[in-house]
């Protein structure tokens, strides 16, 4: 099976080569209501410190929380608008710490950092970001901590690949990465 063609999701966004270690981003902010957190965990991670008032007050957190998985996809969507990749986030692993609960009417924001680019030596079209991030309420309480890697292109093989009678699919990408 041939990997798909190199789709540009945001031509306005960063390419490998626009960024550097240590450029730092933000989010805008996003509140977090009692009725969103107990709506996720009736889909998502139904535990009775997620789905009740009254049950969450005796538990270990001591009152309503988030689920971590909840505060996790919340981040990512406040990941992608700090940081819009041109070809969208695409993520080859992370590492998520939740240091103190997530709570109804939170107004929660990442800052993000790159922490290292490496070039592909067998790829010379791409690369991996190491991008380290917090996601922080109103009162700079740190809700959750992570370390992403993405995969992220050259400029010049994001314009090979969208350019008008491109070849799509691999070859396209493959032709960018050869130059």
């Amino acid at each position: 099976m041939t990997s798909p063609g190199l789709h540009v999701a945001n031509p306005d966004g960063f390419w490998l080569d626009d960024l550097a270690v240590g450029m730092r981003f933000h989010s805008p902010v996003v509140l977090l209501r009692e009725e969103d957190i107990i709506a996720f965990a009736e889909q998502f991670d139904p535990q009775t410190f997620h789905l009740s008032v009254t049950a969450a007050r005796d538990s270990f957190f001591a009152g309503l929380a988030a689920s971590g998985w909840h505060t996790a996809a919340l981040s990512m969507k406040l990941l992608a608008q700090a940081l819009p990749l041109a070809t969208g986030i695409i993520g080859k692993g992370v590492e998520i710490e939740w240091p103190s609960p997530t709570r109804p009417n939170d107004e929660l924001g990442v800052v993000a950092r790159i922490d290292t680019i490496t070039p592909s030596k067998s790829r010379p079209g791409r690369g991996s970001i190491t991008v380290g991030y917090q996601t922080l309420n109103q009162n700079g309480d740190i809700r959750q901590r992570a370390r992403i890697t993405l995969i992220g292109w050259r400029r010049d093989v994001g314009a090979q690949a969208a350019a008008p009678g491109a070849e799509s699919g691999e070859k396209a990408i493959k032709r960018g990465e050869s130059r």
